[in-house]
């Protein structure tokens, strides 16, 4: 799938995808899921779900990230804003 945006132009909804490239060429980036939103129009930051740790933290993307709209199959959620 293509991306929407990067940087701080991306919207994201619940189950997306955010995808971070890595800090130098030829070094691996990370990946994680969204799993909760701050505003209700899918602007940063998010709560992401990191893949490579487990770990839920507040992100707010740079200009290396991109979102992943997974649609309806690729999400674990109804929907809808997190508090």
């Amino acid at each position: 799938m293509k991306p929407q945006a990067t940087g701080s132009g991306l919207h994201a909804h619940l189950g997306d995808q955010i995808i971070v490239g890595g800090p130098t060429v030829g070094e691996r980036g990370r990946d994680g899921e969204v799993v909760g939103l701050r505003h209700e129009d899918g602007t940063p930051p998010y709560d992401v779900r990191w893949s490579d740790t487990g770990r839920t933290t507040l992100y707010f993307p740079g200009p290396d990230a991109h979102v992943k709209h997974l649609g309806d199959e690729g999400r674990g959620h109804s929907g809808g804003r997190t508090p």
